[in-house]
């Protein structure tokens, strides 16, 4: 493994890193598989919400970590930045399964399990990138799996602007209107997943950039 001069060793934040990434793409598998085979529906969304969970308690790993560490890899800033937002994806994943049990939505839009695919897949991309943070010898693969999550991010926009053309075609009284504002949200928080997934490597690209 190369390392720059700018970047001291410390292998726990990679590690934990890679750690909660792997946790945010169970979570998206998870997620997927509750709305490409709904049934058993509250079982599933435990599932989504025990995740979750075990993303809260990698959170705050790192968190100590941070507190109790002299030599860090990469500034304070950016190791604090980067649990965030995957703190964040994991908890706009689990959200939108909550609501979906919360309304009791008896058939998800397709185009829900369309965005949790590209999101899975996004999250998939991350867990392969994210052990490498610390390898500044591996910045060019590393930025070329941000390119892709980039692309899927395009892919997500393009599936929730076809949520927003045909969301409201079929609402012609009150329950169906509320079905659709519904379905509307929920939509909404699997683009917000797809968006966050682009957050989080943007900001690995950015700490490649800076350490190069």
């Amino acid at each position: 493994m190369v390392l720059s001069k700018f970047m001291p060793h410390n292998p726990k934040f990679a590690a934990k890193f890679a750690e909660s990434a792997n946790n945010a793409h169970a979570t998206a598998k998870a997620l997927v598989d509750l709305l490409e085979n709904y049934t058993d529906v509250p079982a599933k969304v435990q599932r989504v919400r025990d995740l979750e969970h075990e993303g809260d308690r990698l959170s705050r790993e790192i968190t100590n970590m941070l507190a109790e560490s002299f030599i860090v890899p990469f500034d304070r800033e950016d190791i604090i930045s980067l649990n965030n937002e995957l703190d964040d994806l994991v908890d706009d994943m689990e959200e939108a399964a909550r609501k979906l049990n919360l309304y009791g939505v008896e058939r998800p839009l397709p185009q829900m399990a369309q965005l949790a695919r590209v999101v899975e897949q996004q999250c998939a991309l991350l867990a392969q990138g994210m052990p490498l943070i610390e390898d500044t010898g591996r910045v060019p693969e590393l930025i070329k799996i941000a390119e892709q999550i980039r692309t899927l991010e395009d892919q997500g926009d393009d599936i929730s602007d076809d949520v927003e053309r045909n969301l409201y075609n079929e609402a012609h009284d009150v329950p169906s209107m509320i079905r659709a504002m519904r379905g509307g949200e929920i939509a909404r928080l699997l683009e917000d997943a797809s968006d966050q997934a682009q957050r989080v490597a943007k900001t690995v690209e950015s700490i490649l950039l800076k350490n190069a």
